[in-house]
Parts: C-alpha cells; sequence; structure tokens
C-alpha cells in the first residue's frame, strides 16, 4: 500500500481530498473545475440514486427529461432567478468550428453565431415551466408531479471534489399545483423524503429548517433545507425543496381554468440533491484510514479473503467460500470472494478497509477444520471468530447493527457539537475553539445576518421546524427574538 492518509487532524481538507481519490472514488479531469466519477464512486452514487427514485416514484412522481441547453431570453423572465444564477453561467455563442488557416488546429468560425445565446443548464426552472404553459390548460392536468436526473453546469472559481465542481449530476423535482396549500404540503413532504433518505441510507443526523431570505433560492417564496453536521465542525446543506409560488408560472404564464371556469396561476415548487451528498457521506463517517461506508449504500458489504499456503487449501477455500457468498447473496447482500493471487491477504485488508467495506471475513486452513470464520467489521474495527453454521444471517443481523451504529455515532458527534450562546463574544468563541451548530437569539433582519456573516464567515444554516418559542435578544444587535437559529460555518 501507498504511505498512509494524511490525519484529519492534522489537515483536514488534505485528508478529504487524498481519501476521495486514493480510495477509487474520483479525481480531477482534463477540464477545470470538473470531475471523473470513477467506477466505485459511481456504484455508491448509483444505489444512492436507485433508493431516492424509488421514493420519489411512491411519493407519485415520475422521470421525465429536458434540454441542457436554455435560451438566454427565458433566465430574464423571472428577474430575481436571473439575479442569483448570472454570475454561475456558461454561455454558448457559437454552433461551429473550422480549421485555422494559419494550420493551427480549428478555430471558432464567426459565421457561425447563434442569434440567441444558449446557457448551459445551472437548474431547469425556467425550460421546464416554458414546457409546462404546453401541459397544462385545466385542473384535470394537475397536480404535475415530475422529476428529472440530469448534469448542470454552475462556473465555480474554487472547486472540490463532490463537495463544488463545475459540472456536477444531480435530480431536480419540479411540480405544478392548483392551489397554495398543496405546493406547500408537496414542499415539506420532499423535505421529509430526503431527510428520510438521510437517515436511514446515509446514516447521517440532519436537521430540518428553512432558510432565511438572503440564504433563499433565487425565485422563491421559501427554501426548506436538511443540514448535516461535518467531522471537522462545518455545516454542509445535504438537500433543499422550494416553494415557488406563482413566481414562475406568472413569468412562463402557466395558467389553468379551475373547477368554475376561472384563469389562475399554476403554484410551484422545486426540490434537489446532488453528487454533494456523496462529500457528505466521506466527511460524516470516514477516519484516517479510510472511508467508513453505511452497509445500504456500499458497493460490497461482505469481502471474503482466502489465507492459504497452497493451491489445494485455496480450492477448499474457495468451496466453502462460494457457498457462504451464495447465502449471503440470497439474502440480497452483495459479496465479493478476493482470491486474486497478485496480492498478500494484509495488502487486501488495508485496501478494503480504505474502500470501507463493512465486513471482511477472511478464512483459513485452521477455519476450514475448525468450521470457523474470522469476521471483522470496519466502523469498530473489532474482530470475532464465528462459527459457519448460520453465518449467513449473523452477517445480516450484523449489517443492521453497523447501519446503527455509524448513525448513532454521527448523531452523538452533533449532540456533542451543538451550543446555545447568548452573547456575540461567546458565539465567536465557540465558533474559533470548536465550531459545530451554534444555536442563538437573531433580531430577524437580513442586515444583521450580513454583519455576522462578514464579520465571523458564520451563515444561519436554518429556521429550524422545531424551534422552540424563546423570548431572548439577538446576539449581535441587541434588538428582541422570539427563537434560536442554527448559525455554523459551511462547506
Amino acid at each position: 500500500m501507498s504511505k498512509a492518509l494524511p490525519t484529519r487532524s492534522e489537515n483536514y481538507s488534505e485528508w478529504y481530498n487524498e481519501l476521495v481519490k486514493r480510495a477509487d472514488l474520483a479525481e480531477n479531469s482534463a477540464v477545470r473545475g470538473c470531475m471523473v466519477i470513477k467506477p466505485y464512486g459511481y456504484s455508491i452514487w448509483e444505489k444512492m440514486q436507485r433508493a431516492l427514485d424509488d421514493m420519489f416514484k411512491e411519493t407519485g412522481h415520475s422521470n421525465a427529461y429536458f434540454p441542457l441547453f436554455i435560451p438566454k431570453s427565458y433566465l430574464s423572465k423571472e428577474a430575481s432567478h436571473v439575479e442569483g444564477f448570472a454570475k454561475e453561467c456558461a454561455v454558448v455563442t457559437h454552433y461551429r468550428l473550422k480549421n485555422d488557416p494559419d494550420g493551427k488546429g480549428v478555430i471558432v468560425d464567426p459565421e457561425a453565431k447563434l442569434e440567441e445565446e444558449l446557457i448551459v443548464r445551472p437548474t431547469s426552472e425556467t425550460v421546464i415551466w416554458s414546457t409546462y404553459k404546453n401541459w397544462v390548460q385545466s385542473y384535470r392536468d394537475l397536480p404535475l408531479l415530475i422529476n428529472q436526473w440530469a448534469n448542470v453546469v454552475r462556473w465555480e472559481m474554487r472547486t472540490r471534489l463532490f463537495l463544488r465542481t463545475t459540472e456536477f449530476l444531480w435530480q431536480e423535482g419540479h411540480t405544478a399545483h392548483s392551489t397554495s396549500a398543496e405546493a406547500v404540503a408537496e414542499t415539506k413532504q420532499m423535505l421529509d423524503v430526503y431527510a428520510t433518505f438521510a437517515e436511514e441510507w446515509m446514516a447521517l443526523p440532519v436537521l430540518k429548517g428553512v432558510k432565511t431570505a438572503n440564504e433563499r433560492f433565487a425565485g422563491a417564496v421559501d427554501t426548506y433545507c436538511i443540514e448535516a453536521l461535518m467531522q471537522d465542525g462545518k455545516a454542509l446543506q445535504a438537500g433543499t425543496s422550494h416553494f415557488l409560488g406563482q413566481n414562475f408560472a406568472a413569468a412562463f404564464d402557466v395558467k389553468f381554468q379551475d373547477r368554475d371556469g376561472k384563469l389562475e396561476y399554476v403554484w410551484g415548487t422545486s426540490w434537489g440533491v446532488s453528487t454533494r451528498l456523496m462529500g457528505a457521506l466521506i466527511m460524516a463517517h470516514s477516519d484516517d484510514a479510510g472511508l467508513v461506508l453505511p452497509p445500504k449504500l456500499a458497493p460490497i458489504q461482505v469481502v471474503i479473503i482466502p489465507i492459504y499456503k497452497n493451491e489445494e487449501q485455496l480450492a477448499a477455500i474457495a468451496e466453502k467460500a462460494n457457498d457462504l457468498a451464495k447465502q449471503l447473496k440470497k439474502l440480497g447482500i452483495s459479496v465479493k470472494f478476493d482470491q486474486n493471487d497478485a496480492y498478500k491477504p494484509g495488502y487486501k485488508f488495508a485496501e478494503y478497509e480504505l474502500k470501507g467495506v463493512p465486513v471482511r471475513l477472511a478464512m483459513g486452513a485452521r477455519d476450514l477444520e475448525n468450521g470457523t470464520v474470522e469476521v471483522a467489521r470496519r466502523d469498530t474495527k473489532t474482530k470475532e471468530t464465528v462459527g459457519l453454521e448460520g453465518i449467513a444471517d449473523h452477517i445480516s443481523k450484523l449489517l443492521d447493527n453497523i447501519q446503527e451504529s455509524i448513525y448513532d455515532k454521527a448523531l452523538a458527534f452533533r449532540e456533542e457539537n451543538t451550543f446555545s450562546v447568548d452573547t456575540f463574544e461567546e458565539f465567536n468563541k465557540v465558533l474559533e475553539s470548536k465550531g459545530g451548530f451554534i444555536l442563538a437569539h437573531w433580531d430577524g433582519t437580513s442586515e444583521t445576518e450580513e454583519k455576522i456573516k462578514e464579520e465571523t464567515k458564520a451563515t444561519i444554516r436554518c429556521i429550524p421546524l422545531n424551534q422552540k418559542q424563546e423570548t431572548g435578544v439577538c446576539i449581535y444587535s441587541g434588538k428582541p427574538s422570539t427563537g434560536r437559529v442554527v448559525f455554523a460555518r459551511a462547506y
């Protein structure tokens, strides 16, 4: 194996970057700010996609696909939306290349300038709402419950694998409704879907809340979010769900005839999660030895490694191992029997530890004699010797236990790193020494929010949905406050 990873305590950022690369999740591409997601990393994303897609379909949504390119004029129709994304847009101005007359490769053909520039989608509200105008005439056409899996481009100056890249993968839901109440219910329902996925699949505890006006999605009336805490004490926004009101419907003239024959603008929502979830998964659970993957999202849940001296021993171990693999697969468990003789068992142990495989089984000649196998779990690094009789059921229960244990550890970390403060001095002290989620009173003004951000680089992550009504004074302005909000430095 190559040299050890940097430790989280020494350099968290370098630890993260090296882990992403060494665990074969992703690498930087030839295009600055873009990434290549490698097969092992993509298989984790596929598991995320599959689980989320099933959840979307259970709530009545259907998948569709919309164009990558958006006419520039579309972005001009919703003023706050274009203002929010203008600085991140990649623009297509020409449609043809030609050979350079000087023999230096190809150049843009100046005669092939587009009449109207096209924007490479940073998000799809505008192109989708322009389409919905043709799909909606009557209340009978509603609700429209559409999701798309796609890539988007936001021109980032500072990029980081999975967390912030110029191009990334995501899903974006876009729904249209006949009433405000129905659209708000949809927005909250999808937030709950994201929270359930984060907690039950990613083993990641999240806070549910509403964004402030400053942090709201461009063009939305309200933005709901889930926020998670990483091991370095920084927050990460893991998903958002937006109540759009009638803003986009009005911009694109999407009306329906209600039951009384009256024309009304429809009410909209949009919601999405992206490959940023991969970054959250890594940073929330992994350790200085490598990835720690929740079993539900691990591409390989169990690896079996033979320990042998000769081909005869390997053949005997392989017979038992393959039988065990069949038993595990019948239980829906993904398993790999690694009999590659190019690497020693010690190398393989380290490799699968680095890749976060939840359970490792080691089987040698003595295990065959005794009818046992060594079982090692990745999350706690503990080992036990277990009899082969009933081993498949034992491992199935062990995987469930590991999933719960990883969640419980992350929840305990969040609770230990959540602090209530009452003064700005205390706020700064906690922020600099510990980080984490800081619960503090805020006067509700954008001005105060901006000043706190400028002075501390901490932002209001959300106003918790379960916020307790509590009389107090703003830590910065001293003005009255009715409840605490969640501050943190964030990715």
